[in-house]
């Protein structure tokens, strides 16, 4: 069973509640979508195929027990909720970075996914699968791109519309657009709204900037 893999490597978790940790990346190939904002593009179509049992060597040999498995979307390719069922059976915790537009409910309820929601600055919010925010287990996380006002005012609409609840049970990270929206403008509309939401820098990018995207 394979799967196409763009790179595996070793860095800091950066985008949720694990922001700070070591963590393996599993990066899988292709997507079905064209962010505006995209800092992986090199992902749509690099990559090699590898067997299942090769990735989880792989990662094993990090000997480290955090692993995300991001893209690119991995949930376009079938292979990819096996992929992680057999390292969360290996033993890893297992962070899955999703963009919101596949059903979620494929996946293994252990596995903590982390859901793009995307804005409008992004080009593609009319593929949201919104019906995912009602597939969302306790462990579930659901993350915002904001680029401007209107990115901000649409998610906070999203919020009330389908009914979450910041940090009850479900954490929600609002990650201002690298480069395109300065991290205290949106510091302040959260304050300013009293917004309880987490607000997320990106740190792998405060540390490498674009060299070294997650």
């Amino acid at each position: 069973m394979k799967l196409k893999v763009n790179e595996i490597f070793f860095s800091i978790q950066g985008e949720s509640t694990f922001s700070g940790r070591p963590c393996i990346f599993v990066r899988l190939s292709g997507c079905n979508l064209r962010c505006s904002y995209c800092d992986t593009t090199y992902a749509y179509e690099e990559g090699e195929y590898m067997e299942v049992d090769q990735i989880v060597n792989k990662v094993s040999s990090y000997k480290c027990d955090l692993v995300e498995i991001t893209g690119g979307e991995p949930l376009i390719q079938e292979n990819t909720p096996y992929l992680i069922k057999e390292l969360i059976n290996a033993g890893f915790d297992v962070l899955l970075e999703t963009n919101g537009t596949k059903d979620i409910s494929m996946v293994d309820s252990r596995c903590i996914k982390i859901v793009d929601v995307k804005c409008p600055f992004s080009g593609e919010a009319n593929k949201n699968d919104f019906e995912n925010l009602k597939r969302l287990g306790q462990k579930d996380e659901v993350k915002f791109v904001i680029a401007d006002r209107k990115d901000y005012e649409f998610a906070k609409d999203i919020l009330k519309k389908w009914g979450l609840i910041p940090f009850k049970p479900n954490p929600v990270h609002f990650s201002p657009a690298y480069n395109m929206l300065d991290p205290k403008v949106l510091a302040e509309w959260i304050l300013e709204d009293k917004l309880m939401v987490r607000l997320n820098l990106q740190i792998h990018k405060l540390i490498w900037g674009e060299l070294r995207g997650v």
